[in-house]
Order: structure tokens, then sequence, then C-alpha cells
């Protein structure tokens, strides 16, 4: 009998220097032994910091949809340093935005295509593995310019 992979863990942030200025975002994903599986950093050009956060979970989920870890994981959690988007995400705060709820539209819709229970956590931006995602969002930065 195969063994289910019991949950992923995925951390992300996302930021800007400005705001809105040059953005960027960073993801990192462990397994259940907390190893990492896969990493990613991108620019995205002009964003606001709010954007940035939400595009970093965006490209998490595409990354998950497309990820062929054997056997699937039935659980994933999601760990971010926003509590604003956290908690968008997790229908406790309204979005006034236009563009943050087209954003979350998109999440939504990218979290109804992956077969696994997703959650979402607040954690403090002193988080070790969000220092790391931080760390990325800087790196994608500074190679850019």
């Amino acid at each position: 009998m195969k063994k289910k992979c019991s949950a992923l863990f995925v951390y992300t942030d996302g930021g800007a220097r400005g705001n809105p200025g040059p953005a960027a975002i960073g993801v990192i994903i462990f397994d259940e032994n907390k190893k990492i599986i896969k990493t990613h950093k991108k620019c995205l050009g002009k964003a606001t910091n709010n954007q940035a956060e939400y595009k970093a979970v965006i490209k998490a989920l595409e990354i998950l949809k497309k990820l062929k870890t054997k056997p699937a994981p039935s659980k994933i959690s999601f760990f971010l340093d926003s509590e604003l988007v956290c908690k968008q995400i997790n229908k406790e705060y309204k979005i006034k935005s236009t563009n943050l709820r087209v954003l979350n539209e998109k999440v939504n819709k990218l979290i109804s295509d992956i077969k696994a229970k997703i959650t979402f956590h607040n954690v403090p931006r002193e988080d070790e593995h969000i220092r790391e995602a931080d760390a990325l969002v800087n790196e994608a930065l500074d190679e850019h310019n």
C-alpha cells in the first residue's frame, strides 16, 4: 500500500521597494520531513507590497498544481507574514481594493483546482522560513537592478 504524503509546507513572501515600486516574490516548499522540494524567486516589476504578497501565493499554488509528488499531499499549509493577505484569503477581512479582489479570486480558483486541504497561517516576519523567503525576494530585486 502506498503511503500518502501527509503534508507540504509552503512559505511565501512578496515585497516592494517603495509602495508601489520594484517588487518581487519568494516561495519555498517543504515536504513533511522539512526537506526543501522547490524554491522560486522572481522580480515582478512595479507593484505594491500587498500585490506582491498575493502574487507569491498565486505562484506557489501554480507550482503546487504542477508538482508531481508521489504520493500526492493530503494537506498543504501556507505561511505568510502578511496579516492582510492571509485574513483576506481566509475570509476574515473584506477586500476593498479591486486589484486585490482580482488576485484573491485567482487564489480561490487555484485552491479549487488542488485536491488537498489547504490552510493559510499568518506568522511573524521573524519566522526562520519567512526570512528565507524574504531573502529570495531581495535576491530577485538585487539581481534585477
